[in-house]
């Protein structure tokens, strides 16, 4: 898939380009970003070129990661990411940081709902998935902001820095936004 460009009211979500390189080392050397997230830790200069250069154009052009830029407008500086990614059966997972000076104003429970409104209407995603370590509070308080339904914790659900670790795991499905699904879904009798 060519990359596109999302906006809300306050957000421009594109993808990352090799320009970006500094604003993602800059942003990669939150403690916070290290911890909770799956980037290298240590975060190096070269893990930013390597991220921009090549794990994002290239998950776009296989279709397995699809890795936005968040801007506060067109030429703002980069406040956070946030991808889709890991598709199966229909289903994509949703990834995401913010940099610490931009945590609290909405702007990723915004980003989550754009993904998620774009991912089922324009990628035919049945069920969209949110997974974070056992911890990571902000980003489940994102999860729940944008209407997810926890569904419980995954034993070694999160391989991190060479270390299974336990997850929360959330949905959102089409109908929890409004919007049609791709496949009638039939839940389990109460």
């Amino acid at each position: 898939m060519e990359p596109v460009v999302l906006t809300t009211d306050r957000l421009r979500l594109r993808t990352f380009t090799v320009e970006d390189t500094d604003e993602v080392y800059r942003a990669a050397q939150d403690p916070d970003i290290q911890r909770w997230t799956t980037i290298p830790s240590p975060y190096a200069r070269v893990d930013a070129e390597h991220f921009v250069g090549r794990m994002v154009p290239d998950g776009w052009q296989a279709d397995t990661e699809y890795t936005f830029a968040v801007r506060l407008q067109e030429d703002g500086p980069v406040i956070a990411a946030a991808s889709l990614h890991h598709p199966r059966a229909g289903a994509w997972e949703v990834g995401f940081w913010t940099g610490k000076e931009h945590r609290g104003h909405g702007y990723m429970t915004e980003t989550v709902l754009a993904l998620a409104h774009w991912a089922f209407t324009e990628l035919a995603c049945t069920r969209l998935e949110w997974r974070a370590e056992v911890g990571n509070v902000g980003s489940r308080t994102v999860a729940e902001k944008a209407g997810f339904t926890m569904e419980g914790v995954m034993r070694a659900g999160l391989p991190n820095k060479g270390v299974l670790r336990d997850c929360w795991v959330a949905s959102l499905l089409p109908s929890d936004l409004g919007l049609p699904a791709v496949l009638p879904y039939l839940p389990a009798p109460a």
